[in-house]
């Protein structure tokens, strides 16, 4: 049986952006032409809002056939491809370890979850779409911090319920501001 980790949020951290922009400089160096954006999406991205201390990273490339060599350049940096874990046009990969991705400094890295789109993926645009609404509306983001926290206490150790239970949150704002 896998052990669940424990959903816990913390205030927003101004490391964050900063760490995001270091593993950035790092994967669009290595990946070059092959990418045409690297995005921070997720809560961590929004500046003001707890989150999970977790980053969530979307590369963006042109289209899937360029995958497999994607996929070569990030086992390379340490990464693992894991699939498309059920989301169609969106590959994840796991980080070999807390180094991940390996630059020649070999210093540790803060910790995120890595994803391959491509540039018609219904994901990325449903991360960025996301993402852009927070940002302009400090209201919503007072909200779902609050329902995040709530949600984190219910469901301290099923990391599964914690992310369902947001799930109505999200619907509803994506479908109430889609043409702002």
């Amino acid at each position: 049986m896998k052990i669940q980790k424990q959903v816990i949020i913390e205030g927003y951290n101004n490391e964050w952006p900063r760490a995001f922009n270091i593993i950035e400089s790092i994967i669009s160096n290595k990946l070059n032409r092959l990418v045409l954006r690297i995005e921070h999406v997720g809560s961590t991205s929004i500046p003001s809002l707890s989150a999970k201390p977790i980053i969530d990273i979307d590369v963006v490339i042109e289209s899937m056939d360029c995958l497999p060599q994607v996929i070569k350049k990030l086992e390379e940096l340490g990464y693992i491809h894991e699939g498309d874990l059920g989301i169609k046009s969106r590959e994840a990969f796991a980080r070999r370890d807390v180094y991940v991705p390996y630059t020649s400094e070999g210093n540790e890295k803060h910790e995120h979850h890595l994803y391959v789109c491509n540039r018609e993926s219904e994901e990325l645009k449903r991360h960025i779409m996301f993402r852009n609404i927070l940002r302009k509306h400090p209201l919503l983001v007072s909200e779902y911090e609050e329902l995040k926290f709530q949600l984190a206490n219910k469901y301290r150790n099923n990391r599964q319920a914690y992310t369902t239970g947001k799930t109505e949150f999200i619907t509803r704002i994506m479908n109430e501001y889609q043409d702002i």
